[in-house]
């Protein structure tokens, strides 16, 4: 089974070669899909041998459907910029799908010694539905995907645990039991218990109280970034 990898970037030139390079060794093509970089993603990732969709200013829901679009394995498999798979992930993808796996995804540690990050790391062992994000990195026979329609594009958040869920419910879901790695840089900026403990919490829970996807990403934009949401927030004279 061939396997096609997806990576949606922005602004990620300092990492997007290396990222590029691992995955070509396993995988039988790796696309990048650029949202718009300021920086030197796109042609990193050429050179290093993806090939590149610009999506200028897309959400990263249209991004993964703009790669998968483009993908011409059986097997599709998602990663983020910033999360490095194991060597030999792609025979545990394949042995995943040949045990009857619809999809699946890998157990996740981050690049930090910090407590509760290794706590969340840890609990990436568990197969519950409430600690499946898209840096666990997410594979997909192409079938299933399409069955299911995708991503869904009017998600700018949450996007990754919405499709897991649907996917949960049409297909065996398998979960690698090997970690990716993935940065912490994060949480180095925006710090550890405010986006564990305060900010992630919070939106996963809105997002079951059913607030419109919208008004849930300018609720986590602001908790995320006050300053960048004041200064785009449109003037009003109230």
């Amino acid at each position: 089974m061939r396997i096609s990898a997806v990576i949606p970037a922005l602004n990620e030139g300092e990492a997007i070669g290396g990222l590029v390079v691992h995955l070509s060794h396993e995988v039988d093509e790796v696309i990048v899909v650029d949202g718009g970089s300021t920086d030197e993603t796109a042609g990193r990732a050429q050179t290093a041998g993806a090939r590149v969709i610009l999506a200028d200013g897309s959400s990263r829901a249209v991004a993964l459907n703009a790669g998968a679009a483009a993908a011409t394995g059986e097997i599709v498999y998602f990663v983020h910029a910033d999360t490095l798979p194991p060597r030999g992930f792609a025979t545990d993808i394949r042995s995943a799908v040949a045990r009857g796996a619809g999809a699946g995804c890998f157990r996740m540690r981050f690049d930090s010694h910090h407590w509760l990050l290794c706590l969340s790391s840890w609990c990436t062992r568990f197969d519950v539905g409430l600690i499946r994000f898209g840096d666990q990195s997410l594979f997909v026979h192409r079938e299933l995907y399409q069955a299911i329609g995708g991503f869904d594009e009017r998600l700018a958040v949450m996007e990754d645990y919405e499709i897991v869920r649907r996917l949960r419910r049409r297909a065996r879901f398998a979960i690698v039991p090997r970690p990716v790695t993935t940065s912490a840089r994060r949480y180095r900026e925006r710090g550890v218990y405010r986006l564990q403990l305060v900010i992630y919490p919070l939106v996963v829970a809105l997002y079951h109280a059913g607030v419109a996807p919208p008004r849930l990403m300018r609720i986590y934009t602001r908790l995320l970034d006050p300053e960048r949401a004041r200064r785009n927030r449109p003037y009003s004279a109230s």
